[in-house]
């Protein structure tokens, strides 16, 4: 019987189809935090930056250290693992990790509508419906950040799924009979699936090799024969894949390596994406860490160049050292807040916009904020749409007053 990958929607009551499908199958359940806790065991990392990286968050030092890239590789081959020892039950997101040709594995989506998770989140956790929304977007937006930055997708897209299963059109047990039946329809030989699994992690294995090599390596194997995607632009890329070749060779199993252009490897080193013109350097301050991580990822996602800072000292600082255009500033910060950032920049950096964005601000706040000088003053949770909008408008701003300071200094 071939394993079942399930990605659902925080409080979409889908725990009791797991149970019911793991007693009527006997398979047993991964939760991503399971996987995360083998993966940080046999590889000596650390679960919590582990679990970020499941996140979708991008480390803040990713570039030096490539610890997202590492973090991936390593889940990646755990979950291969697994996999090729039993049929399993992934609960989470992890499942994302494994490739579209593993075909012995059902993809299924367990979710609900918003109101319904609501008033679950409300129920189970004793929260308000204000404090039930904010959590629920807040794991939305974890589960989208991920699967846009495996497949280009939103985690709710159809197409990712051979099955989507509703929970208030669908009881327990119809929706246990249509997964088993769906398991029934995958006719894979055993020994097929056998020798699908090990292809699987020694593409594994391979990419693990290769995360030192060079960005956006993707490995795929098939009987002992290794293809390595190139999915990034390289200068003398003759060279770069003899080192590729050479690097694979050198992986257990491998009978033989070749190499080929992925589509992202002529994909235009272009910094904007939008029709109007956006902020090529934007600066996030906000104490809340996790928060302005998974901001600043979503907004590198729209091809914005994004620093963050975690506290008004710091953002202070990293003003002075680098060129910024706008910053988004949080209000409630311990030690220099937000108020004192917004009143030095005003004085002693005019030219940067500051766009407010705060969970904790009232009218008084959003008018003093404006009579110093902020461009805008925004509510969490953020809206990404609205706030980049917002940073479009401000960019605007700004290019106009460079384009008028030239013909007021010729007067």
């Amino acid at each position: 019987m071939p394993s079942i990958s399930i990605t659902h929607g925080a409080f979409s009551q889908s725990g009791d189809i797991v149970d019911a499908l793991s007693s009527a199958t006997n398979m047993k359940v991964y939760t991503d935090r399971e996987i995360i806790t083998l993966t940080a065991a046999r590889e000596n990392l650390k679960e919590a930056s582990l679990l970020k990286i499941v996140k979708g968050q991008t480390p803040t030092f990713n570039t030096f250290t490539q610890e997202r890239e590492k973090g991936l590789a390593a889940v990646k081959l755990t979950l291969a693992t697994l996999l090729s020892s039993e049929n399993i039950i992934l609960y989470g997101l992890s499942g994302h990790l494994i490739p579209e040709t593993l075909t012995p594995v059902l993809r299924a989506l367990i979710t609900t509508d918003k109101k319904r998770r609501i008033a679950c989140a409300q129920e189970t956790q004793n929260l308000s419906s204000k404090e039930a929304s904010q959590k629920i977007q807040a794991l939305d937006e974890a589960a989208h950040l991920w699967c846009s930055s495996l497949h280009g997708k939103s985690a709710w897209d159809p197409s990712l799924y051979d099955l989507v299963i509703p929970t208030d059109k669908t009881p327990v047990r119809e929706a246990l009979a249509l997964i088993t039946e769906s398991l029934s329809r995958i006719e894979v030989e055993p020994s097929e699936a056998k020798s699908l699994m090990a292809d699987f992690i020694l593409a594994c294995k391979v990419e693990q090799t290769l995360i030192e090599t060079g960005e956006g390596l993707t490995a795929e194997a098939k009987d002992g024969h290794v293809t390595v995607t190139i999915n990034k632009n390289v200068l003398m890329l003759s060279k770069f894949k003899q080192k590729v070749e050479a690097e694979a060779a050198k992986v257990s199993g491998v009978a033989s390596v070749t190499t080929r252009i992925g589509k992202g490897f002529y994909k235009a080193n272009v910094l904007y994406d939008f029709d109007l013109p956006t902020p090529p350097r934007v600066l996030l301050v906000d104490d809340e860490k996790e928060f302005v991580q998974t901001l600043s990822e979503r907004l590198r996602m729209r091809e914005m160049t994004t620093s963050v800072a975690f506290g008004g000292e710091e953002a202070l600082t990293i003003a002075g050292q680098e060129e910024t255009d706008v910053m988004v500033l949080d209000l409630k910060m311990p030690g220099v807040d937000g108020y004192d950032v917004l009143k030095n920049m005003k004085a002693e950096r005019p030219h940067v916009e500051v766009i407010i964005l705060t969970g904790h601000g009232s009218e008084d706040d959003r008018r003093k904020c404006l009579e110093m000088g902020a461009f805008a003053y925004l509510q969490k949770p953020a809206d990404i749409d609205r706030l980049t909008e917002t940073m479009k408008a401000a960019y605007e701003k700004i290019q106009a007053a460079r384009t008028e300071t030239p013909a007021a200094s010729e007067e």
